[in-house]
């Protein structure tokens, strides 16, 4: 007669086993990213990065300082990187801003908009633009480091 107490209890257990999934860690993401709440958690401190799909998928480069020219071969975007970028990502540590530009060189000409370190990223670009009146999205040529005040209320959102 004790064994009907015990072999109930195991079938309570295992209903229960069944009804209640154990759960798994989650690991950082790999491949395709559900969007840039996914990709910010796991960028460098310190560095602004752009992507050249929406949602930050298509990693184009990240850099810390400037870059007056994504279209050459120097510092951290490259040839292609130019006109590239549909989302991009602000992981700075300064409070600064950044404010990407429609144009090339040291005299960062064109169009500007900026992201606030307190904005994160900007996942879509296609609804936002330089004060040019041009389109942001496909269109940034340069970036740099500024003070808010820079941007004159200019925000990508």
């Amino acid at each position: 007669m004790r064994k009907i107490p015990a072999v109930l209890a195991a079938l309570a257990l295992a209903a229960l086993g069944a009804a209640v999934p154990a759960t798994t860690a989650q690991a950082a993401p790999t491949g395709a990213l559900a969007g840039c709440a996914d990709a910010w958690p796991y960028a460098t401190s310190g560095y602004f990065y752009a992507y050249s799909g929406y949602a930050c998928n298509g990693f184009l480069g990240k850099a810390y300082g400037n870059d007056a020219n994504w279209g050459d071969s120097s510092y951290s975007f490259q040839g292609g990187d130019t006109n590239s970028a549909s989302s991009i990502l602000h992981k700075g540590t300064s409070g600064s801003a950044v404010a990407v530009y429609n144009g090339t060189g040291t005299g960062w000409t064109g169009g500007y908009a900026c992201i606030a370190k307190s904005e994160y990223y900007v996942s879509d670009l296609s609804d936002n633009y330089f004060t040019s009146g041009a389109k942001a999205d496909n269109a940034i040529s340069s970036h740099r480091w500024v003070s808010n005040a820079a941007c004159n209320g200019n925000w990508l959102t």
